[in-house]
């Protein structure tokens, strides 16, 4: 991870921010010798799954008793 202070990052912030998306790492942009900004490049998340959601990894089942049988399931209870 690159670190690189204010004043330069304003004056090559176009070229700063093409390479960033070219090679992906992350820059941080400091001020005084204190970081104030992280940038990294823009990634797609999947389609299929939204972030925040975990209904894809559930598994639903219709009948959970007949797996175990009925002997199991008055066992279990």
């Amino acid at each position: 991870m690159k670190a690189i202070g204010v004043s330069e990052f304003k004056a090559y912030v176009l070229k700063i921010l093409r390479d960033v998306a070219e090679t992906q790492e992350e820059v941080i942009v400091t001020k005084r010798g204190k970081p104030i900004v992280k940038i990294s490049a823009y990634r797609e998340a999947d389609s299929e799954v939204k972030p925040g959601k975990l209904s894809h990894t559930l598994v639903f089942e219709k009948d959970i008793i007949t797996p175990l049988g009925p002997d199991m399931w008055e066992a279990a209870r």
